[in-house]
C-alpha cells in the first residue's frame, strides 16, 4: 500500500492526477467519526512526517497524525484505506 504521505504529496504537486475530486477522511476522536474534507482543507507543514493541519467546514484549525487519516476517495471510489 502507497504510504498517505506520498498519496497527499502526489494529490498535491501532480497536475494530471489532481484533476479528479478527492475527498479525505479522517477520524475525530472527539466526535468518534469519519469526516471528509477535500485536498485544500489538508496542509502540510514542511518537515512534518507525523501529522498534517486540516482546516474543517468551520474555518478551525485541526492538527490530525497521519495514522487518523482512514480514507481516500477519488471521483467517489475509494483508492486508499487504513484498517483499523
Amino acid at each position: 500500500m502507497t504510504p498517505i504521505q506520498d498519496l497527499l504529496n502526489r494529490i498535491q504537486w501532480d497536475p494530471v492526477f489532481s484533476k479528479a475530486d478527492f475527498r479525505i477522511g479522517y477520524y475525530d476522536r472527539l466526535e468518534d467519526a469519519i469526516f471528509f474534507v477535500s485536498p485544500k482543507q489538508v496542509l502540510q507543514e514542511k518537515g512534518d512526517h507525523f501529522s498534517v493541519r486540516i482546516i474543517d467546514d468551520e474555518g478551525v484549525s485541526h492538527m490530525v497524525p497521519l495514522h487518523r487519516i482512514k480514507a481516500v476517495y477519488r471521483n467517489g471510489k475509494p483508492i486508499w484505506k487504513r484498517d483499523r
